[in-house]
């Protein structure tokens, strides 16, 4: 990449390009307040910020991922698409996923090459960070089991299996379990809102594939359980490798939050700039880490303006889908937002992304038909 957030910026221009030609909707106001409520910050770290720190990338750092989220929503929220065209979008976001997970088996060594440890796996996950490789693994699980029961070909379906068992064990030993959290909890909200939708007829097929799925993702515990040696089971439940539980099963990002909290609590009004908590807690823990919760970063850098962001981003969404319940990945693309940005913050820009598919208002032409005048002769 010719910048570490490349992704990001790609998206921005991309979607930017989008609404110069396409334009955006007059309901946008929402997510162009969020946008400006970002500013202050970016003042409050100019005075903050300590001479030793990098000003301009410790900004960009922290603020590119809540840019590009705004920008995602504008340009998404109350955009009509097809059906079929969504599911060609939902497609379009798989294949490089899987394309991720091809070349994970290709170029990095087997478990019992590789060194195990009860933190993330760096040796399954090709050196990039496990918390990222686990939550992009987890979303291609996710949108594979979709699939399963949008998409009616038997052929398809057995071929979207066997990538959800690759994908799915991919997910699992990088020894990172927020994506893999994530991913299941998006699946049980898919499938719920799916399973509400249909009517009694279809209802037989569906409870099939549910077993199917939920034996596939035993099979997939058992292969990982197997392939990691029991380590994978002490790791889910908190345990180290000798098996005894841990004092803190959050791997440190409890002790992250209570330091941003603590920041909030001393400056309500301001915060204490945009990209200035990686200096803070270094300050008040003696230890270099960025955020990983997005929430607490929002409040601890943003102040009281964070609150107002954050009301937005999870407000705004909801009150379009009481409108148009059309969209039965709303509740799964937020749920999969809202749960990582808590566990790794806005590290990659598919998080803003899914985020924006949530915000479409999707036309199903067969329920929707578009009546013509009759001409007169």
């Amino acid at each position: 990449m010719i910048f570490y957030e490349t992704g990001k910026y790609a998206v921005i221009i991309f979607l930017a390009i989008g609404m110069f030609f396409k334009g955006t909707s007059s309901k946008t106001v929402p997510y162009w307040t969020y946008l400006l409520i970002l500013i202050p910050g970016i003042v409050v770290a100019s005075i903050t910020m300590s001479l030793e720190g990098d000003f301009r990338r410790s900004v960009i750092f922290n603020l590119s991922g809540p840019v590009c989220l705004g920008v995602a929503a504008i340009y998404c929220y109350y955009k009509k698409i097809k059906q079929q065209d969504f599911q060609k979008v939902i497609m379009m976001l798989l294949l490089p996923l899987i394309s991720q997970a091809v070349y994970l088996y290709l170029y990095t060594p087997t478990l019992h090459e590789g060194i195990i440890s009860l933190s993330g796996n760096y040796a399954a996950t090709g050196g990039y960070g496990p918390n990222q490789i686990s939550t992009v693994m987890g979303l291609g699980a996710f949108l594979l089991v979709t699939r399963l029961f949008t998409v009616k070909n038997k052929l398809i379906n057995i071929i979207d299996l066997l990538l959800l068992a690759f994908m799915g064990y991919r997910a699992v030993i990088t020894f990172s379990r927020g994506g893999v959290l994530t991913a299941l909890i998006c699946i049980a909200a898919f499938i719920l809102f799916f399973y509400i939708k249909q009517n009694k007829r279809e209802l037989t097929g569906i409870n099939l594939k549910i077993f199917i799925l939920l034996g596939s993702i035993g099979a997939i515990w058992l292969l990982s359980s197997v392939n990691t040696f029991g380590l994978i089971e002490n790791r889910y439940a908190g345990r180290d490798a000798a098996g005894q539980l841990k004092d803190d099963i959050t791997t440190g990002r409890v002790e992250l939050v209570t330091t941003e909290l603590q920041a909030f609590y001393d400056h309500p009004l301001t915060g204490i700039g945009a990209g200035k908590g990686y200096e803070y807690r270094e300050e008040t823990l003696g230890i270099e880490i960025a955020s990983h919760n997005e929430i607490s970063r929002l409040l601890s850098e943003h102040g009281i303006l964070g609150i107002v962001a954050l009301l937005i981003l999870i407000f705004v969404p909801i009150v379009f889908w009481t409108k148009f319940k059309n969209n039965y990945y709303f509740l799964a693309f937020v749920a999969f937002w809202f749960l990582t940005i808590n566990h790794s913050a806005m590290r990659i820009a598919l998080l803003t992304f899914v985020y924006g598919l949530a915000l479409l208002y999707i036309v199903d032409e067969k329920k929707d038909p578009v009546y013509r005048k009759r001409l007169s002769s």
